[in-house]
């Protein structure tokens, strides 16, 4: 029976969040939803905030992850993030990252810095 897209995605933010820990980031969120975006995880990486979206690929598709990462997505994910940073304290640096997974595959791709507000 072939997982349904929910699980896989929830497998592909555990593995993508294992993989950041062991490289030093701090989880400070998951999932964290607005009506109008999603934030798949959000990290500290030493000062910076780490706004990270999760793509699970499949062996078919072409890419980077960034490249499924549409104007509009983009847009909801910068909501998301607007929202989030509103209600912190202060507001820390901060940065957008893609973690792209192939399911059944060990490889992670960490595009860091992967785009900004402005592009």
């Amino acid at each position: 029976m072939k997982p349904r897209p929910q699980e896989t995605g929830q497998a592909a933010e555990a593995r993508a969040l294992t993989y950041l820990e062991d490289h030093g980031l701090r989880l400070r969120a998951r999932n964290f939803r607005i009506r109008r975006g999603e934030i798949d995880l959000i990290m500290q990486d030493g000062e910076e905030v780490v706004f990270v979206e999760v793509r699970a690929r499949s062996a078919g598709e072409f890419g980077d992850g960034v490249d499924s990462i549409t104007h509009a997505k983009r847009r909801r994910l910068l909501a998301a993030a607007g929202a989030w940073l509103q209600r912190q304290r202060d507001e820390p640096p901060a940065r957008f990252d893609v973690i792209a997974l192939q399911p059944g595959h060990n490889e992670v791709t960490w595009l860091k810095d992967a785009f900004r507000a402005d592009d």
